[in-house]
């Protein structure tokens, strides 16, 4: 299986390729803007995985990484798209630039590489592409909606590409963290509390989870899975999902995951 990975030089990125880089006969292609980071990692996972360090908003990256993927292997079994920041702040202070921001990693940088390996992943079908997006994509909170807006667009998106790619022998499948602990937001304050341990969940179980939507797998799995539950009641009983975030939600969310008032950034490329 030849597998690549966006985002992968840190958080769920790293943790996917080293799950993807224990299958067996697996050769992996990471790929994230910190090169030194990239080379650590394939150092680790020995073998010979394919660095590429691109910053996926780059409208020619795609191309150079198709070439690159093309050249090394002529096939691509799994695209893992990864690669996702957030900026948080509401719409009132951080405005339409945070939006155009969050929305250019988040979803174009995503189906403009896409777009570049279709191709590939159409001739090594049957093959599939794994779209990270988020909890937050089905459930937005105040003071996250940039970030809520680009990974709905990805799901959305995601949605139509299963049904247009599957003659094609291209599976889509999607992922959606909740809380997630990493480097960048250890979320203390909810492992700390008995009462709320259980909405966090591990880059490790996150990447079994693309494993699960991988090559003929799921088409969406929460991580961890009772978040789906809050995605069903917003369709079904959105006031009752509006009154519960309501209030004090976005200063606790704020807190909850480590956040400050400034513009912290959790950037995962």
């Amino acid at each position: 299986m030849i597998a690549l990975i966006t985002g992968a030089s840190s958080g769920i990125g790293e943790a996917t390729a080293r799950r993807l880089a224990r299958e067996p006969g697996a050769q992996v292609v990471l790929v994230a803007r910190r090169r030194e980071r990239l080379d650590a990692l394939a150092a680790e996972l020995g073998g010979t995985p394919l660095v590429l360090a691109e910053d996926l908003t780059d409208p020619e990256a795609g191309a150079r990484i198709a070439e690159a993927v093309s050249e090394r292997f002529g096939l691509l079994d799994l695209l893992v798209n990864n690669a996702g920041a957030a900026w948080r702040g509401t719409f009132g202070d951080k405005g339409t630039e945070n939006l155009r921001r969050t929305m250019d990693i988040n979803f174009f940088a995503q189906a403009q590489l896409t777009e570049a390996l279709l191709p590939l992943l159409r001739a090594s079908a049957p093959s599939a592409v794994v779209n990270v997006a988020s909890t937050a994509g089905r459930v937005a909170r105040g003071g996250t909606g940039a970030y809520s807006a680009s990974k709905a667009a990805l799901i959305a998106w995601s949605d139509a590409l299963l049904l247009e790619e599957a003659p094609h022998g291209v599976h889509v499948g999607i992922v959606n963290p909740g809380f997630v602990s990493t480097e960048g937001f250890p979320q203390r304050e909810l492992v700390e509390s008995a009462r709320t341990r259980w909405l966090v969940s591990t880059v490790e179980k996150v990447a079994e989870a693309i494993v699960d939507a991988g090559p003929g797998g799921r088409a969406e799995r929460y991580v961890p899975r009772p978040y789906g539950l809050a995605a069903a009641l917003r369709a079904v009983a959105p006031r009752v999902v509006r009154r519960a975030l309501g209030g004090g939600a976005a200063a606790s969310f704020t807190t909850a995951t480590g956040a400050d008032a400034a513009d912290r950034a959790k950037v995962e490329a």
